[in-house]
């Protein structure tokens, strides 16, 4: 543990940053699993409902630095090829 009062006070932030960028993590792989059922189902209303949030969620987690900018884009095209599936 940290002797230093700004140190003790660092390590409590990036706790905080860390629990907030899991948040972030967690809440995009619990959309791809609701897309990925919304597509094995073939609903497709429910699966555009689902690819939207997502990529408003992985948009948002991009812009607070939760998630770097190519994973965040890696992971919109993953989305969107799992989405097209259920037209093709």
């Amino acid at each position: 543990m940290a002797n230093i009062h700004s140190q003790k006070k660092r390590i409590l932030r990036s706790e905080r940053e860390r629990l907030e960028n899991r948040r972030y993590t967690s809440t995009i792989k619990t959309y791809f699993r609701r897309l990925e059922a919304a597509v094995a189902e073939g609903d497709a209303d429910r699966a555009d409902a689902e690819h939207r949030q997502l990529v408003k969620t992985i948009d948002k987690a991009v812009k607070v630095g939760a998630l770097h900018r190519n994973n965040g884009a890696r992971k919109k095209s993953r989305a969107a090829r799992v989405r097209k599936s259920l037209s093709a």
